[in-house]
């Protein structure tokens, strides 16, 4: 843990960590058409959020509830996962500069076990990591980050929180953290309200600058 600064950075994974926020919508598109919510514009409603919670909000019938869920597991096994823009480089840089680092995802493990094959290194990156399996509250409620800053031994208002979902800035800042708001997933009006810094993607972060900010 970084003694000098007691600060910490929390990142959501989809969409933040890797790119794969569009192919999701694919995929939640492709199974709602095929198991109709008639809710409009069906997976951007449910980014951010556990799988949990979306099968037992939306897909809670006992027929259509397995169908879904094998669906999903065969769209995610299919799936190659590449960092986003800089991420790479960024999380490394902040492990040179001694600052601890949690990963607060909704993704649950079956998920992340097919991650950690395509990207092996990358859960040693993370001094903790939070699934969706982790917590009794989805986004945009703060358990996960709450749980995150806890297990690093951090005030949750002195760690910042990199999210790009709306349920997850609104997460972040229920739990006291800064939020930087990635946009992409979806546009800088829709995060604003629940950001205090929005970029494109994490290679226009200063770290320099970040960390001040954290510190004042």
């Amino acid at each position: 843990m970084n003694k000098k600064t007691d600060i910490a950075a929390l990142f959501d994974l989809d969409g933040v960590i890797i790119d794969s926020e569009n192919t999701y919508s694919e995929i939640w598109d492709r199974i709602e058409k095929r198991f109709p919510t008639g809710i409009e514009d069906f997976p951007r409603v449910i980014k951010g959020t556990t799988l949990e919670h979306i099968l037992s909000t939306y897909f809670n019938d006992p027929t259509v509830r397995p169908q879904v869920e094998k669906m999903l597991l065969e769209e995610e096994n299919e799936m190659v996962y590449n960092y986003c823009p800089g991420a790479d480089k960024f999380l490394d840089t902040l492990k040179k500069h001694g600052i601890p680092m949690a990963l607060v995802t909704s993704s649950n493990s079956k998920k992340m076990a097919h991650l950690r094959k395509c990207l092996p290194q990358l859960e040693s990156i993370f001094d903790f990591i939070v699934v969706g399996e982790m917590v009794s509250k989805s986004k945009p409620d703060p358990e996960g980050y709450l749980l995150a800053s806890s297990r690093l031994g951090v005030d949750a208002g002195r760690c910042v929180v990199f999210e790009d979902s709306l349920q997850g800035v609104k997460a972040g800042k229920a739990a006291g953290a800064l939020v930087v708001g990635v946009v992409g997933t979806l546009s800088a009006e829709t995060l604003r309200p629940y950001s205090d810094i929005l970029v494109d993607n994490l290679t226009e972060i200063n770290i320099e600058d970040l960390m001040k900010t954290l510190v004042l």
